[in-house]
């Protein structure tokens, strides 16, 4: 089975493309992103892989970037805070290369397997007590709008049999490694990942912000599993929150000092960012992911595995 991911130079599809070159049943990988490609990409299962430079722009030319795969990842977006700031972008982006995707894969005839990365930003306030599949979405952003937008498309297209597609809803990825992006959401992982790193970092929001996570490592496991994932069991839900764990911004600097010591809480600052506060604070925290785990899925334990992992791997990064 060959499979493309979508936004495969970015931090999640790097991650899933070193874990599927070279495993046992999967053909070629097909990273696509813009720009000159990954640089440094080195998986170690030495399997087939090659790259596209695509913006995803038109229908045939998602039609080249994707052609032949059995299973479509799909990654690319332009993030929440860029999407805000730049709504042009962001409709380009998250709607318009979506709908050209979901038509290159009917046009195919082949009835691709797509995974669609959705965010808890679908959701917005006032919530109930706990979130589950049967909330109605209603975003407080751009981007959660558009990712809203995705979903409703994916779940068209498998619905008319152009697709056999799955919505995951993945919570705040927590450590990212590398430099901030221009997600609201990147200080979750700059508190954490700046001060093991020695480094200041600035929390646009208050200690009692609740926020619903997942570590790298699940978020892979659970992207891999998504495809895995067979149709009937899924049945007309298309659409899977994914487990994560409620944990406040307190919590996390909490554990912050427990695994790396109690300088590095200090090296951050708390500074009121009204746009960011508002964005995140638009997010729900808690969900019920009974269905999700009962298909499968798996979740972290706490947020202290988060930090260690992060630490433990700072020599490899």
């Amino acid at each position: 089975m060959n499979v493309a991911i979508t936004g495969g130079c970015g931090f999640l599809g790097r991650m899933l493309a070193g874990a599927l070159v070279g495993r046992e049943g999967v053909g070629r990988v097909t990273l696509v992103d813009v720009g000159p490609g990954p640089s440094g990409f080195a998986p170690a299962g030495g399997g087939a892989w090659d790259y596209v430079a695509s913006d995803l722009s038109g229908v045939d030319t998602c039609a080249r970037a994707v052609a032949g795969a059995g299973v479509i990842y799909h990654l690319a977006a332009v993030v929440s805070g860029q999407a805000e700031a730049e709504f042009d972008v962001g409709m380009r982006v998250n709607i318009g290369a979506t709908r050209n995707l979901l038509e290159a894969a009917r046009a195919s005839g082949s009835a691709p397997r797509l995974v669609f990365a959705s965010s808890l930003a679908v959701f917005g306030p006032p919530f109930p007590g706990v979130v589950s599949e049967d909330t109605a979405v209603s975003p407080r952003s751009s981007y959660g709008t558009q990712k809203a937008v995705g979903e409703l498309l994916v779940c068209d297209y498998s619905r008319r049999g152009f697709v056999d597609g799955r919505v995951v809803r993945l919570p705040t990825v927590c450590v990212r490694p590398g430099a901030p992006n221009a997600a609201a959401s990147s200080f979750v992982s700059g508190i954490i990942r700046e001060p093991l790193q020695g480094r200041p970092a600035v929390c646009p929001v208050g200690r009692e912000q609740a926020l619903w996570l997942t570590s790298p490592a699940t978020a892979l496991r659970n992207l891999l599993h998504a495809s895995q994932v067979e149709a009937a069991a899924l049945g007309s839900g298309r659409i899977v929150n994914l487990p994560g764990i409620t944990v406040t911004v307190g919590e996390m600097l909490a554990a912050l000092s427990r695994v790396g010591g109690q300088g590095a809480e200090a090296l951050v600052e708390f500074r009121d960012i009204p746009e960011v506060r508002r964005i995140v604070a638009s997010w729900p925290a808690r969900f019920d992911v009974s269905r999700a785990l009962s298909l499968g899925f798996a979740r972290d334990e706490g947020f202290d595995s988060f930090v260690r992992e992060f630490r433990d791997g700072l020599g490899r990064r």
